[in-house]
């Protein structure tokens, strides 16, 4: 069962809460990332990512950068910009993206729970993401970006989150890409007993952005045990910053493929090709959203076509049954020649938030053709989760995304 557990967070001091609050640090090239602390000198940006307060001959992944976020940090804390907890708490940290309200719950999942599968991971991680992020926690001396959890909703939670959110909230702003993010903090101690007892009875958490975050924490912790052999388990580093949200608050958003070329295909012979798997309907200039699973948007030329499974996909292995495997199945590998869609170079991804206007964008530019995805839901992640798979590469687009220095979990 989970253990999920409060804590004395760091927090910005109210009134720089819209200011300090960035996109997590992956989204971002480096020159964008550089073009946003600019913009907002004050961004937790330049903490994530430090090589941005550095020459530009720099690089990013030198000691001095995580020697610098570490500087940054701590004289942030030290000049006022952040506040300590006093004691430990809970949060809510509600989203409201076109509307739609996403809630969750901020609090330090256990590292034991993840090494015993309690916490569910669905991708692979890659060795050069995870150390930089790995020296960029244990040089901070702190998990700054939280990772984003969902578990199947329970009531005991809902009701505390409810009656809660009908008080003021502790932070309440709009970012500039028009999310408004609330805070509201879980102080009394019998809502506190009450969601760590909720999440006790558990069996199951998920990531569901945040892989390399989340094995890199775990790993920091590592490390410190080994540094301190009579660790009792209840040190902080023995916990890293998470937001959970409940299974039916979530949205996952399609997540898009451009392919370069047609592997030396012509038009014709393609499409061709892509009947043999695929009922094909030409839209025109009608872009394809998929309403369905085993449907599929293709963009070729200045045309969309409507692509539909001739043969329904047996049940069975759930990351097969993927919408995003069977693509890869029918198509990409035996028709477009990407074997490997991890590390062809050839293919790229898209997530849902640019719209199906992006996708006609990049076949006018630098591609020949490209595929909207029906998203895949959260069952189906759950379901590979326990299953113990792995999705192909690029399966889930989850939006909106949680802010990095709201919550910073010191070890």
């Amino acid at each position: 069962m989970a253990d999920v557990k409060p804590f004395k967070a760091i927090r910005p001091r109210k009134g720089l809460e819209d200011r300090i609050a960035a996109l997590p640090y992956d989204v971002y090239s480096r020159e964008e990332a550089k073009r946003e602390v600019m913009r907002e000198p004050l961004s937790f940006l330049r903490i994530d990512r430090a090589e941005t307060q550095l020459p530009d001959d720099v690089d990013m992944y030198a000691g001095c950068v995580y020697q610098k976020a570490h500087d940054l940090l701590w004289e942030m804390v030290d000049g006022g910009d952040f506040t300590q907890e006093a004691q430990d708490c809970y949060y809510i940290y509600e989203l409201v993206m076109d509307g739609r309200p996403q809630v969750g719950i901020v609090a330090c999942a256990s590292v034991d729970d993840y090494l015993g599968q309690v916490i569910k991971k669905h991708e692979n991680t890659r060795a050069d993401k995870e150390a930089d992020r790995i020296r960029h926690v244990d040089a901070c001396q702190a998990q700054t970006g939280p990772i984003f959890l969902a578990y199947r909703s329970r009531q005991e939670i809902n009701e505390v989150v409810e009656r809660t959110g009908k008080e003021a909230p502790l932070y309440d702003f709009s970012s500039p890409d028009g999310i408004i993010h609330r805070v509201w903090r879980i102080a009394r101690e019998d809502d506190v007993r009450k969601i760590r007892e909720a999440f006790g009875k558990v069996d199951a958490i998920y990531i569901a952005d945040g892989h390399h975050r989340c094995a890199s924490a775990v790993k920091v912790s590592q490390m410190r045990r080994q540094e301190m052999p009579d660790y009792t388990g209840k040190e902080e580093f023995n916990y890293f910053l998470s937001v959970l949200f409940p299974d039916d608050q979530l949205m996952i958003m399609d997540y898009n493929r451009v392919v370069k070329d047609l592997n030396g295909l012509g038009e014709g012979e393609f499409m061709e090709r892509v009947k043999g798997e695929f009922e094909v309907e030409c839209l025109g200039t009608q872009p394809c959203r998929p309403k369905e699973k085993g449907t599929f948007g293709m963009y070729l030329g200045d045309c969309w076509y409507r692509l539909s499974l001739k043969e329904p996909v047996k049940e069975g292995n759930p990351a097969e049954t993927l919408d995003v495997a069977v693509l890869q199945e029918k198509l990409l590998a035996p028709v477009l020649g990407i074997e490997n869609p991890k590390t062809d170079k050839r293919i790229d991804f898209v997530g849902g938030i640019r719209g199906l206007g992006e996708l006609e964008r990049r076949v006018h530019t630098d591609c020949k053709v490209a595929f909207s995805m029906y998203p895949t839901s959260i069952g189906e992640l759950f379901a590979v989760a326990d299953a113990g798979l792995l999705m192909p590469p690029k399966s889930t687009w989850f939006e909106p995304k949680v802010r990095s220095g709201l919550f910073i979990h010191k070890i």
